[in-house]
């Protein structure tokens, strides 16, 4: 069973997911429904960065997210407007599920780093809020319409 915690950003949560281990080798899991909350339908991988870089840097509109180390380790800053959290990804597993309109910097990455991306969506350049001033904008308009 998965242990799920939920991080002091609205939404996110921190997974810890299965290594099944036997003789033939390892095993690590992430099934949907169980593990993952979305039917990802693209992923990328993010590696080979400079340690002093900055990825990420942005929010998206609709996109959900599932973030996992699967080598080396990288932190995450995770940001709903009100408050902000950075989680260390220092072993595969452990990965972070963020919803939609979640800031999100990834950043501090160890030379041998391999951040793992599954998505729920494929790539739509209007998806994304990639001004701070406006994602914060975005937020409290959100905010005040659903209140």
């Amino acid at each position: 069973m998965s242990k799920k915690k939920n991080s002091i950003v609205s939404g996110v949560s921190i997974v810890r997911l299965p290594i099944i281990k036997e003789s033939r080798g390892n095993l690590l899991v992430a099934e949907y429904g169980k593990y993952l909350p979305f039917v990802p339908k693209r992923y990328f991988l993010v590696f080979d960065v400079p340690s002093r870089e900055i990825r990420g840097d942005h929010a998206h509109k609709k996109l959900r997210q599932f973030l996992t180390c699967i080598k080396g380790s990288c932190s995450i800053v995770v940001d709903d407007g009100n408050n902000r959290e950075e989680i260390l990804l220092d072993t595969m597993e452990v990965g972070i599920y963020l919803p939609p309109m979640i800031w999100s910097i990834q950043y501090k990455y160890s030379p041998d780093a391999i951040l793992l991306v599954l998505v729920s969506d494929v790539y739509k350049a209007d998806d994304y809020i990639r001004d701070y001033e406006k994602f914060l904008y975005a937020v409290k308009n959100r905010f005040t319409k659903n209140s």
